[in-house]
C-alpha cells in the first residue's frame, strides 16, 4: 500500500512558525515518524510505503494528487494549510482522484479565527483529524491502514 502525504503552504516552516499553535515538531520530524510507523505496520504480504511532499503552490499539490491517482497511490493524507479554506481546485482534484483522503490539521481550527472553521474539502474526504498536533498524521495513517471501508 502506498500513501502520499501532502503538506500545503507554510508547513515547511513547522518548528519555527508559531510553535504555540503548531507545535515544535518540524516537517522532517513528522515525515520521519510517518515513515517509521509505516515500516512498523508493514507485513510481508502488505508492505506500507509513505511518500511525503510539501509545496507552497496550489497547482503543485493538485499535480501530485492527479499523478498519484493515475499511478500507484492508494490513499492520501492531506494538510492543505491555508488552501483548506480557499481552493475549489484542490477540492476538485480530491474528488477526481476517487481515492481515500484524510484531511489533517495540526491546530484545532475551530478554536481559531472563524474563517478557519470552513473547509472546502471536508465533505469530500473520508475523514478529518484536527487539533492533535503532529500525532494527527500518525492517526490518519493508522486509519487508512485499518479501515478497509474508508
Amino acid at each position: 500500500m502506498r500513501v502520499d502525504v501532502l503538506h500545503g503552504p507554510n508547513l515547511n516552516l513547522l518548528g519555527t512558525r508559531e510553535p504555540s499553535i503548531y507545535g515544535s515538531a518540524t516537517l522532517a520530524d513528522i515525515e520521519r515518524a510517518l515513515v517509521d510507523l509505516a515500516r512498523g505496520l508493514s507485513t510481508p504480504t502488505r508492505p506500507v510505503n509513505v511518500t511525503c511532499y510539501q509545496s507552497n503552490h496550489e497547482g503543485a499539490l493538485i499535480d501530485r494528487i492527479q499523478a498519484g491517482a493515475a499511478g500507484d497511490v492508494d490513499a492520501f493524507i492531506l494538510n492543505p494549510g491555508g488552501y483548506t479554506h480557499t481552493s475549489v481546485a484542490l477540492r476538485d482534484a480530491v474528488i477526481a482522484s476517487a481515492l481515500p483522503v484524510v484531511e489533517v490539521h495540526l491546530s484545532n481550527v475551530y478554536a481559531r479565527e472563524s474563517f478557519r472553521h470552513r473547509s472546502l474539502i471536508a465533505d469530500v474526504v473520508r475523514g478529518r483529524i484536527v487539533g492533535l498536533g503532529a500525532h494527527g498524521y500518525l492517526l490518519a495513517l493508522r486509519a487508512l491502514l485499518g479501515a478497509e471501508n474508508l
